[in-house]
């Protein structure tokens, strides 16, 4: 009788152990030294992939400085949003997805904020406690991790799109805030997904969408520039196909992907002197971003495409926020939103690069300030914050 398929030596079945000392069989040796050579091959190609990668952003403009004599962020918790209440929400395919809420039930307003690509619900630290410290009982937040991202549960590849995220958002939504008015923000691919959700829930935002924040994110056109190209490389493609086809490889290219992704969103994060706290904090963040939750969105995001969506934001106010320096989604693409949306405020950050909500925390806090009172959802003055 020959062996069954759950028997066969590579397929984790019954095995029978090879007497020490005995040669090793020259097929398995030949396959042995195969895997070696490629786990190094892919290893050097993500070195190198990494080194390109970071070099073509020096060239476009990238440039961190990290100040050597006084960090303003030393000691700064940024365990604040861990303190709120915690719950978690069903998406429709059975993806488990983390939430925290602060803020009375009975708030005139329920902010929903939906982070980037690679960060958590905590890259609007400073947000969520300007918000709390500035209009108190008048704001209610609820925040969330993105599926894959964070402590939410990890997706199904072909679940990890970004109209899946809308879709998320939306449920987030009906389970946390399923009445009143809301002002939804959201950040770099949280961006994009609050575009998926218009455009497939119109009537929500006809209905209870009273403002929209749209930070570092575009509507389209992801792929010709920024995040699409700077990712598109071999060594990427080389792990999309190791975790379907050479299992074996999947642990060298994670950690070789990682190497690859983590040193680009890095440098494109910050512009200028920043503080090497935030910079820890950020980075952090990427880190613990599985791979392969970075190279299943990866290709959503480059066929990404939710301009079907801004006739919807038509009668809403907007704000429209982008760093020039953003070498991820570079403001040209805020400014393709703001022709589509001629009534939305559109701010350019002339020091910012990706990530200002927590470079420029005050800056992107006045905004939100001027969108809520323009959303009349709040009562009182805007703050006056300098440059």
């Amino acid at each position: 009788m020959g062996r069954s398929a759950r028997d066969h030596p590579l397929r984790g079945g019954v095995r029978t152990p090879r007497p020490r000392g005995a040669p090793i069989p020259r097929r398995a040796a030949v396959s042995k030294r195969r895997v070696t050579v490629l786990r190094g091959g892919m290893a050097t190609a993500g070195l190198v992939a990494a080194m390109a990668g970071v070099h073509a952003l020096r060239r476009a403009g990238a440039k961190v400085l990290v100040p050597v004599a006084r960090d303003p962020y030393r000691g700064e918790d940024f365990s604040l949003i861990d303190s709120d209440r915690a719950g978690e929400v069903r998406a429709d395919d059975g993806v488990v997805l983390a939430t925290r809420e602060c803020g009375p039930a009975d708030a005139p307003v329920t902010v929903v904020f939906v982070h980037g690509f690679c960060n958590t619900m905590e890259s609007f630290h400073f947000q969520r406690r300007h918000l709390e410290q500035r209009w108190g009982p008048q704001v209610r937040m609820v925040l969330f991790d993105l599926r894959g991202h964070g402590r939410s549960g990890a997706p199904e590849a072909q679940r990890c799109t970004v109209r899946q995220l809308g879709r998320d958002l939306v449920r987030v939504i009906e389970a946390k805030a399923p009445d009143g008015p809301l002002v939804l923000v959201g950040h770099s691919l949280g961006g994009m997904a609050v575009l998926a959700a218009a455009a497939q829930y119109r009537a929500l935002f006809e209905q209870r969408v009273a403002g929209v924040a749209l930070l570092s994110t575009a509507a389209a056109e992801v792929a010709s520039a920024g995040l699409g190209q700077l990712l598109r490389n071999p060594t990427l493609d080389g792990f999309r196909m190791a975790v379907h086809t050479a299992p074996a490889l999947v642990q060298t290219g994670r950690m070789t992907a990682k190497h690859v992704i983590a040193p680009i969103l890095h440098v494109s994060s910050f512009h200028g002197p920043v503080s090497p706290t935030l910079s820890r904090f950020a980075t952090l963040m990427i880190d613990r971003t599985p791979v392969e939750t970075i190279v299943k969105f990866l290709k959503a995001i480059e066929l990404h495409d939710e301009s079907a969506a801004l006739p919807v934001l038509a009668d809403i106010p907007v704000l429209i926020m982008g760093g020039k320096h953003d070498l991820v989604i570079p403001f040209r693409n805020s400014r393709a939103l703001a022709r589509e949306l001629p009534e939305a405020e559109l701010v350019e950050l002339p020091e910012a690069a990706h990530m200002p909500q927590l470079q420029f925390a005050d800056l992107v806090d006045a905004a939100l300030d001027r969108l809520l009172l323009r959303a009349g959802v709040v009562t009182g003055t805007p703050e006056v914050t300098g440059d």
